[in-house]
């Protein structure tokens, strides 16, 4: 064992896998139990984040968990709390509890832990495949008709490390961008890159799907308020000034003063800058004071009829804010228009105060 940010030094790349599959690659820990298991290699801590990455310890969790179900069993739920901010110095330890065997479904619990305490838990159920019979009852919300990915304009890597991160995304636009907050949609086409090998089998896919889905998802409740994360207008005018062509996204300045946004084209990015800075002195100005994920839920319909490395399709809306809280839910489809899964997600959405709140978290 060794004293860095893993448990164990970490190996390099295995370049016949796909990146994320690198960035999710656990480690067996044989001496603290037969179902305990740490990530192989750093986890990313986003620039301005209170920690790591929460897909990276949902996407973990799920394979530690798939790792200790039989091969016939796939996942058709899983439901996460973040409990404390993780810390990238440190290596995490997820604990597998089997807490259930049956001959139709498995229910195992996940426990994410550093310096002895849980800062992340989940608990998981399988189903065994075909156990539902030869009748079933069969609807799905269908995929809504949209522009496939290659007549979007501009491809961009999502908010990543240096490397540029393990997937890629196209933005689709917002349905519904004059209506009430509850009625916008937020579109976009996201894929992991490169090619998931076939040694990581459906389970290599669900968990990149499992990474990608923590992506674009609280920020759906600031989004359709069409509230710019930004602390005010001179960091705006300072923005501004810097964006002069698409490759200053790749400045670390930018890249830290963007957070979420860096996967948003240069030139929407400056018109909805140049507009929150015309209207910051003439409207009821709103600021982000706090954005942070409480609980991710992730209904798997369909575990075994997608490729994560391939376009799917993600609507993203939110029903419901208030009290300092907002909610998301999600809506991915493969482009042949199989529901493959939704998600929902509760943070904390707080906005700048001018008196002082009456709680912290």
């Amino acid at each position: 064992m060794t004293n860095h940010v893993t448990l164990f030094a970490p190996p390099p790349d295995d370049h016949s896998k796909a990146p994320i599959e690198n960035v999710l690659d656990l480690t067996p820990v044989v001496d603290l139990g037969p179902d305990v298991f740490t990530n192989t290699r750093p986890l990313w801590h986003p620039p301005g984040a209170r920690g790591i990455y929460g897909g990276a310890a949902i996407a973990q969790s799920l394979s530690a968990a798939m790792r200790t179900v039989p091969a016939d069993f796939a996942v058709h739920s899983m439901h996460c709390y973040f409990v404390l901010a993780g810390d990238s110095e440190l290596p995490i330890l997820y604990h597998v509890e089997r807490v259930r065997d049956g001959r139709s479904f498995v229910t195992r619990t996940v426990q994410a832990r550093q310096r002895g305490r849980p800062i992340f838990t989940t608990t998981l159920s399988f189903s065994r495949v075909g156990s539902g019979g030869e009748k079933t009852l069969n609807h799905a919300t269908p995929m809504p008709d949209v522009k496939i990915p290659d007549t979007l304009p501009g491809t961009v890597r999502a908010l990543s490390d240096a490397g540029g991160g393990p997937f890629e995304s196209k933005k689709a636009g917002i349905i519904n961008r004059t209506h009430n907050p509850e009625d916008k949609r937020v579109r976009r086409f996201v894929r992991a890159r490169g090619r998931v090998s076939e040694e990581g089998g459906f389970q290599a896919h669900l968990s990149a799907l499992a990474y990608i889905t923590d992506s674009f998802f609280i920020g759906t409740v600031s989004r359709v308020h069409d509230i710019p994360r930004f602390s005010s207008p001179a960091e705006l005018e300072q923005l501004l000034k810097a964006l002069k062509n698409p490759s200053d996204l790749d400045d670390e300045d930018i890249r830290k003063a963007l957070q979420e946004l860096k996967e948003e084209e240069a030139s929407d990015l400056r018109r909805r800058l140049e507009g929150a800075l015309s209207n910051a002195s003439t409207q009821d100005h709103k600021e982000v004071g706090m954005m942070v994920s409480l609980d991710h839920s992730i209904y798997f319909h369909n575990p075994r009829a997608f490729r994560a490395d391939e376009w799917m399709f993600f609507e993203m809306e939110s029903p419901w804010a208030g009290e300092g809280r907002g909610l998301a839910v999600q809506k991915i489809w493969s482009l042949n228009g199989t529901l493959i899964a939704t998600c929902t997600q509760e943070g904390v959405v707080r906005l700048k105060q001018d008196k002082p709140p009456l709680s912290k978290i």
